[in-house]
C-alpha cells in the first residue's frame, strides 16, 4: 500500500488529471447533436445517449453516457441516476435486437486503476459476447480484430431503435 500511495501521491503533484473545462470526447459529442451520425451516436434524449464505442471490445459494443460530466454515479442526483440505469437497459435491448448475442458484459469502470478512460466523465459498457470472440490476435499480437464496420453497427443499432424504445418506454428524444 506504501508503494500505491507513494504512485498516487506523484500523480497528484503531476496533475496527471486533465485541466478543469478540458473537454473530453463525451462532452464534445453532447455538445453537437448535428453530429450523431457522424460521431455514432445512437440515441439521444434530453439527459444522455447511447453510442459505438470507437475502439470496441467486440462488435457492437455501446456506451452509456449522462450529458453533464460528473466522475460517479453518486455524484448524480437520483432521478438522473435512474435516466443513467434507464438508457443502460435500451443499450442491452439494442444489443439483444440487433446482434442476438449469446451473452453480454454490462458494467462500469470508476477511476484509472479500473480501467476508466474518461474518469471525469461517467458512463457505462453494453458489450455483446459470443462463445470464441476473443482469439490469439489479442494475446500474443497485442490486436484487436472486429468482424464488421462501425458504419454497419451503427445501422444495424439505428434499425432497432423504434422497437427498443418502445419496449423501454424511453422517449425517442
Amino acid at each position: 500500500m506504501a508503494y500505491i500511495r507513494a504512485l498516487e501521491s506523484q500523480a497528484d503533484a503531476a496533475k496527471a488529471s486533465p485541466p478543469a473545462g478540458s473537454p473530453n470526447f463525451l462532452t464534445n459529442y453532447w455538445a453537437h447533436p448535428e453530429r450523431d451520425s457522424e460521431q455514432h451516436v445512437i440515441h439521444r434524449d434530453t439527459r444522455g445517449m447511447i453510442l459505438l464505442n470507437r475502439y470496441p471490445y467486440t462488435n457492437g459494443h455501446l456506451l452509456v453516457a449522462l450529458g453533464e460530466p460528473k466522475p460517479t454515479i453518486d455524484s448524480y442526483a437520483p432521478a438522473d441516476r435512474a435516466h443513467f440505469w434507464r438508457l443502460i437497459e435500451l443499450a442491452m435491448d439494442l444489443c439483444e435486437r440487433a446482434f442476438a448475442p449469446q451473452g453480454m458484459n454490462v458494467g462500469l469502470n470508476l477511476g484509472r486503476a479500473a480501467g476508466a478512460g474518461l474518469p471525469e466523465h461517467l458512463h457505462g459498457h453494453v458489450v455483446p459476447r459470443w462463445n470464441g470472440d476473443t482469439n490469439f490476435m489479442s494475446v500474443l499480437g497485442s490486436t484487436r480484430m472486429i468482424p464488421d464496420a462501425l458504419d454497419r453497427t451503427f445501422d444495424a443499432y439505428r434499425l432497432a431503435l423504434p422497437q427498443s424504445l418502445l419496449r423501454t418506454g424511453l422517449d425517442p428524444g
